[in-house]
């Protein structure tokens, strides 16, 4: 029987609401009239709720006390309402001119329907987490790497098979549908990937929480792929607006930058001035999987007021300064990670950072104060409200908490401070001393001049404590310790503490022009020397000139392991180099701050959706589907690993999956690859540390040996590959982009050569995203995580590959660690120096005691040999070569572990022609990645950082 229709009536003339009523049940009249209101609030005075749905608004000031007691049964309904309800968006919530059905109209008519079942649940988990008022946390990243959107929320909400069946009705097929979504623009890399598999494990898990980040209109960009190598391009994913986000012009919020900082006459601080501009909010729900629980994704924008636009100027023609103020406004949320080699580029990255923070933060305690009611306790913030740092962009949080506190709601800095240190923990995704984010402490000075006031403050805490622990007879080691925990870099200390360290005086000494020429000459004998002074003049002397005085930094990690309470890495073996190395004064100072969290990746996304030919298998082996929700059941297919049947089908299952890969690679590359080959895929963000350029060598070598072999040998030595790259280089980072172009140069020689034919083929997959990823992981036999050992933090890739039975070649390093450790040793390619060994390996090369195998020295030559056509590779090489000096020495060590490398090829290449024991390695694969979901890292995280429980929606 087919699900009723439910229609409301909107306030004012206008077409009616037809939604799908996704209750059951007994549902009342009033209950139901609600089912796809959304709950807002804006940032004036909260006296009241407002809800608001497609062509309906109502307000309600007593909307609380009235529904909190509704229930919300759940029945999924069937196909033909499905139908019903895409037909209606289709026709009554248009983004095309009415007529056919096409394919995209099909798609935002199919999310829109979909919407509807989420907002239901949306409302009901809103109003449960208001009612009890439950600590909730709340999730800060520059980054959210969603992906696609639909077959996520249907498969969720279990009703994938109902809009399979509804589409087909419709004449269309929910793949086909499904396929016109654009990846939503919001990240680049791993660490927005693995904030949206804690989004996901969040909700499905029932826990309060909920994500901030920044609505880039242009993401980060679109990556093409040409002779030339990578160019960018804006991204174009919100042309058609995106379904899913609902924007709040209700909820907005004032950004403040540059301006000044006065006192008045109590000695109260204000920020004053400026240019000021708004946030607005866009809601994105996020469902859990097999519950009610949808959480919120709240994505900032910013805009200038529109008394911000110069009429006059407009109509006097001055066209760009009438605008200006509304463009600078909006840029801030144009583009991820904008280039920052201008000051302009800084600034805005800045304001990025501080627009996420302080919009967030006024958002999370104007919440706050509405649970409250009329009698605020400040001192109960930190037991309701968990804000977390994932990596440093959202550092400015603790300074912009102390300033809320203290300016606007008149807490004192100690119970600020507390409050503060209380609330905010920090994640740490990185040890490259690069990467460990420092600003310029002068345009922090000129764009946020109060929070410079409350960070100076701070670090003069820290000193004092620093002081208190270490005491001021040991001077040398007082200095070590100030210089490497204090906030600001390069700062004076303050005048309180200025007598610690006593500094060496000034002396300015005068040099013969004679001596500054002859410097670069060879010693001469004494009495030469003696006879050059004394020929000197007093004209001839010169001053020596200082050397420049190093630029004045706040170090924003340092700021989050002071102002935080808990303090996180992300793999076993990170964690440890953040305690033992990078953090590790601190660490010695508070041990208690200091906890490992392991990445995680949800099964849902990562199995269950996008590889339903290998969750089947898994589901029957194991004999039920509860593995989505424990995956500790995917350790029972460890007993049937070698089981006939089940190889056989575990094979059947990749070969459908390698089928769709050999498609999609036609149809965007050109190129015809073979499913029998090895599918060996390396896709990241290219960086030099992640070391593409390693791979891609041992490529080539193999190419010159496959060469220098007759046919028969190449049969015998070499099990026939397909190489797979993707992702993307920053669009400044020249060197990664030179790896992108050898990487398509050799895959256009090798591709082309007649001799070599399928026995290998060298493919760049260009723009590389979630979508793409969902095809090749399923589809990939071996995948590279090769990083120099210890520069990795963890990686979330080599977990989704585990999980989807690839075999993995990779270094100790990031969380490979603990997937070789799960997985056992006899189904990981290892190879490679060690972390440990990182340091002496560097020093030994600085001294010139490096000597290269001889086989890294006959690829570079096959490289410069000109066979992959007339570019340079001089510049790529020469970072290879030479001893030290920046672009020189081969820093990721690239030449002392290729022998290494080539050698467990020569072993992966040994496995694979033995399809037995390859297949059962790809299981033990599998059944050893139940560690590695994103669900129980949230519940260490719940339990260890955010002590929030469990909220069930019922």
């Amino acid at each position: 029987m087919s699900t009723p229709i439910t229609t409301i009536a909107a306030p004012h003339p206008s077409p009616v609401s037809r939604l799908i009523d996704f209750g059951s049940g007994s549902v009342s009249s009033r209950s139901r009239s609600k089912f796809l209101f959304i709950r807002t609030f804006n940032s004036s005075p909260f006296h009241k709720r407002s809800f608001s749905g497609t062509n309906v608004s109502v307000n309600h000031p007593t909307a609380v006390q009235q529904e909190s007691s509704t229930n919300w049964p759940a029945l999924a309904p069937d196909a033909s309402s499905i139908a019903s309800s895409i037909k209606y968006h289709a026709e009554f919530s248009p983004s095309f001119s009415p007529g056919q059905l096409d394919l995209p109209k099909a798609f935002l008519a199919t999310a829109q329907s979909v919407r509807d079942a989420l907002i239901s649940n949306w409302n009901a988990t809103y109003e449960r987490y208001e009612r009890l008022d439950v600590k909730q946390a709340y999730y800060l990243s520059m980054e959210f790497l969603q992906g696609r959107a639909l077959l996520n929320a249907i498969g969720n909400l279990e009703l994938t098979g109902a809009y399979a069946e509804a589409l087909t009705k419709l004449g269309h097929n929910l793949e086909n549908v499904a396929s016109q979504e654009p990846d939503a623009a919001l990240g680049n890399g791993g660490l927005g990937r693995l904030a949206s598999c804690f989004l996901d494990s969040m909700a499905t898990l029932d826990y309060p929480a909920w994500g901030y980040g920044l609505r880039y209109k242009y993401g980060l960009f679109k990556q093409l792929i040409t002779k030339d190598g990578q160019e960018e391009v804006a991204e174009n994913w919100l042309e058609m607006s995106s379904p899913w986000e609902i924007v709040r012009n209700d909820v907005s919020y004032p950004v403040k930058f540059y301006g000044k900082v006065v006192c008045d006459a109590d000695g109260k601080r204000h920020w004053i001035g400026g240019e000021d501009v708004t946030a607005v909010a866009h809601d994105v729900p996020i469902p859990g999987y097999k519950t009610k629980t949808t959480n919120n994704l709240r994505l900032w924008s910013t805009k200038a007021p529109t008394n911000d636009f110069d009429l006059s100027a407009f109509n006097a023609g001055e066209h760009m300064q009438a605008y200006e103020a509304l463009a600078n406004a909006e840029k801030i949320c144009y583009v991820l990670y904008p280039g920052d080699d201008s000051e302009e580029g800084k600034v805005l990255r800045l304001k990025q950072q501080y627009t996420l923070c302080s919009a967030s933060l006024q958002d999370i305690i104007a919440r706050f104060e509405i649970r409250s009611g009329s009698n605020i306790n400040w001192g109960q913030f930190a037991d309701k409200v968990a804000v977390q740092m994932n990596d440093t962009h959202p550092t400015l949080c603790i300074p912009e908490l102390m300033r809320i506190l203290m300016d606007v709601k008149g807490l004192s800095w100690n119970d600020a401070w507390t409050i503060t240190k209380r609330t905010v923990a920090y994640t740490n995704h990185t040890v490259l001393p690069e990467a460990l984010e420092k600003w310029s402490l002068d345009l922090m000075q000129k764009l946020l001049p109060r929070h410079v006031e409350i960070i100076e403050t701070i670090d003069e805490q820290l000193i004092n404590e620093i002081v208190s622990e270490y005491g001021k007879e040991d001077t040398e080691m007082l200095e070590k310790k100030l210089k490497e925990m204090r906030v600001l870099e390069n700062v004076d200390l303050p005048e309180q503490f200025a007598h610690l360290i006593v500094k060496p005086r000034e002396i300015a000494v005068a040099i013969s022009l004679q001596e500054l020429e002859e410097s670069s000459e060879e010693s001469e004998s004494a009495e030469e020397k003696d006879e050059s002074e004394d020929e000197s003049t007093d004209e001839e002397k010169v001053m020596a000139e200082p050397p420049p005085k190093p630029p004045k930094m706040v170090r924003m990690a340092n700021l989050c392991v002071v102002g935080g309470h808990a303090v996180n890495g992300v793999a076993e073996i990170h964690s440890e180099i953040v305690k033992d190395e990078v953090f590790n004064s601190f660490y010695k100072l508070w041990p208690n701050k200091f906890q490992n969290k392991t990445n995680g990746v949800t099964p849902r996304r990562w199995i269950r959706f996008c590889n339903p030919a290998l969750s089947k298998i898994i589901t029957e082996w194991t004999g039920s589907e509860d593995w989505v929700l424990n995956t500790e059941r995917l350790g029972e297919l460890k007993k049937f690993a070698d089981n006939k049947g089940l190889q056989n089908q575990w094979r059947s299952a990749k070969r459908e999956n390698k089928m769709k890969v050999v498609s999609f690679l036609k149809e965007k590359t050109g190129y015809t690859v073979s499913p029998d080959a090895m599918f060996d895929i390396q896709v990241k963000r290219i960086h030099e540390y992640k070391r593409q350029l390693l791979n891609i060598l041992g490529i080539v070598y193999r190419y010159k040996k496959m060469k220098e072999s007759s046919v028969e040998e190449r049969k015998n030595m070499y099990a026939p590959r397909v190489c797979i790259f993707g992702g993307k280089a920053f669009a400044t980072y020249v060197q990664a982009k030179r790896i992108v172009k050898f990487i398509t140069d050799v895959g256009i020689t090798v591709n082309h050569d007649p001799e070599i034919g399928d026995l290998l083929k060298v493919i760049f997959v260009p723009d590389y995203n979630v979508s793409v990823a969902e095809l090749l992981i399923p589809a990939s036999e071996l995948s590279q995580h090769i990083s120099t050992a210890g520069m990795e933090a963890s990686g979330t890739s080599n977990m989704k590959f585990a999980m989807n039975g690839c075999v993995q070649i990779g270094t100790l390093d990031g969380a490979n660690v603990e997937i070789r450790e799960e997985v056992g040793e006899d189904n990981f390619f290892l190879f490679g120096a060690r972390a440990e060994d990182i340091a002496g390996l560097r020093q030994e090369r600085a001294e010139g005691k490096f000597i290269a195998d001889p086989r890294f020295e006959e690829v570079k030559e096959f490289v410069r040999s000109g066979v992959f056509g007339g570019n340079n590779y001089d510049e790529l090489l020469g970072s290879l070569e030479g001893n030290e000096g920046y672009g020189r020495g081969d820093y990721f060590l690239v030449g002392k572990d290729f022998p290494s490398y080539i050698e467990c090829q020569e072993e992966v290449d040994k496995a694979y022609r033995d399809q037995q024991r390859w297949t059962r390695m790809s299981i033990m694969n599998t059944a050893g990645s139940y560690k590695f979901s994103s669900d129980r890292t949230i519940h260490e995280y719940a339990r260890d950082i955010w002590n929030i429980q469990p909220v069930r929606v019922e």
